[in-house]
C-alpha cells in the first residue's frame, strides 16, 4: 500500500477487487500461464496507478463498476511491460524477486508478457468506452517506441530533451492514460478532463526521476535490484547528466561522451559512488520536487475531499520513497 487509504474502505475494497482480477485472467488457460502469473503478482507492486484512479474516480463519483476495469487494465499492461523490460533488460531480480526471465526460456517468457498484454486490452474493453480504448492503445504504442528508441539511439545519450522524452515514453505516459481515462470515465468537463491529464503526467515524471536517484543511492535489499543498472546498459539518467555537466573533465564522463558503454565493474562501481556524493543528487531531487509540485497544484484545483487529501499523499510519497 502507498499510502494510509485504509481510512477510505471503498478504495481498499476496489483494489481488492482489482488483484483479484489480475489473478484470474489466466484462470481458464495453461497451467503454467496461471502459476507464472501468479508469480509476477505476488512479487508484490505498489499499485500507485490503480489507487490513483480509483481515488479520482470516487472523487468525481465515477461507475465503480467501470473503474476496477480501468484500474485492473492500467496495472496488467504494467506488468507486461516489466515481463518484456526485464527479459530485454537482463535483469534477475525485480523487487528482491527473480524475474520471470530467471527462471523460464526467452520464448515463454514473451509470451506470457504477451498474454498479460492481450488480458490488458481485453480489460480496457470493459470499460465500454471507445475513447479509454483508443488511448490505451496509443500508450502501449508510445511504450513499445520509446523502448525501440532506448535500444537503438539512446545509448550513452547525455541530452536533457531526449532524457525527458525517454522517461515519458517509459513511465510518465502510463500514469498520465492513468489519469487521463479516469477522468474520461467520470464524464467530467474539458477544463477537469486536461487537469487531471496534466496531473498524471507530472506525477509520472517525478516518480521516474525518484527511480533514477534510487538507481545511485539506493539500497538493494529495499529497492529490490543492484544499484547502477542504468549505467551498465549505457543509459545515461538525470542524475549523470548533472554530475556529467559539472564534470566534464573525468576520464570515465569522458567516455561516456564519446558514446562509448562502461563495462568494467571497478569502474561502474567507482562512477556510481561519485555521482552519488555529488549535488548532482541534489539537483535531481529538486527537479523530482518541481514536477510534484505542479502536480500537487493541479489537485488543488480539485474539490477538498478525503480522496484529494489520499491524491496529494501519494506525491509526497513519490518524491520520498526510497524504494
Amino acid at each position: 500500500m502507498v499510502t494510509s487509504l485504509t481510512t477510505l474502505p471503498i478504495i481498499q475494497q476496489g483494489l481488492d477487487t482489482v488483484e483479484k482480477m489480475m489473478l484470474s485472467q489466466a484462470e481458464d488457460y495453461h497451467p503454467d500461464l496461471k502459476a507464472a502469473l501468479s508469480v509476477i503478482l505476488s512479487s508484490g507492486g505498489k499499485r500507485i496507478r490503480p489507487t490513483i484512479i480509483l481515488l479520482i474516480g470516487s472523487l468525481l463519483d465515477a461507475k465503480f463498476d467501470l473503474l476496477i476495469p480501468l484500474a485492473t487494465s492500467i496495472e496488467l499492461l504494467h506488468t507486461a511491460t516489466l515481463i518484456h523490460d526485464d527479459l530485454i533488460d537482463g535483469s534477475i531480480l525485480r523487487r528482491g524477486v527473480p524475474t520471470l526471465n530467471a527462471k523460464w526460456s526467452p520464448a515463454a517468457t514473451v509470451l506470457t508478457g504477451d498474454f498479460v498484454f492481450a488480458s490488458a486490452a481485453n480489460m480496457a474493453t470493459r470499460t465500454n468506452s471507445l475513447e479509454v480504448m483508443d488511448l490505451f492503445s496509443r500508450t502501449l504504442m508510445t511504450i513499445v517506441n520509446g523502448e525501440v528508441n532506448q535500444l537503438f539511439t539512446s545509448r550513452c545519450s547525455i541530452n536533457i530533451n531526449d532524457y525527458y522524452q525517454r522517461i515519458y515514453a517509459k513511465t510518465a505516459s502510463l500514469f498520465e492514460t492513468s489519469t487521463h481515462a479516469a477522468a474520461i470515465i467520470s464524464k467530467v468537463d474539458e477544463y477537469h478532463t486536461e487537469l487531471l491529464r496534466k496531473f498524471g503526467y507530472e506525477l509520472g515524471m517525478a516518480f521516474q526521476i525518484v527511480d533514477d536517484i534510487l538507481d545511485y543511492v539506493g539500497d538493494q535489499t529495499t529497492v529490490g535490484k543492484p544499484v547502477g543498472g542504468d549505467l551498465r546498459q549505457g543509459l545515461i539518467t538525470l542524475p549523470m547528466i548533472y554530475y556529467i555537466e559539472s564534470n566534464p573533465h573525468n576520464s570515465l564522463i569522458q567516455t561516456i561522451i564519446e558514446g562509448k558503454t562502461i563495462h568494467d565493474e571497478t569502474e561502474i562501481q567507482q562512477l556510481v559512488e561519485m555521482v552519488a556524493a555529488s549535488d548532482a543528487m541534489t539537483r535531481a531531487q529538486q527537479e523530482a520536487e518541481n514536477f510534484i509540485g505542479r502536480a500537487r497544484e493541479c489537485l488543488l484545483e480539485l474539490a477538498d475531499s478525503p480522496e484529494r487529501d489520499s491524491l496529494l499523499e501519494i506525491t509526497q510519497y513519490i518524491v520520498s520513497r526510497k524504494k
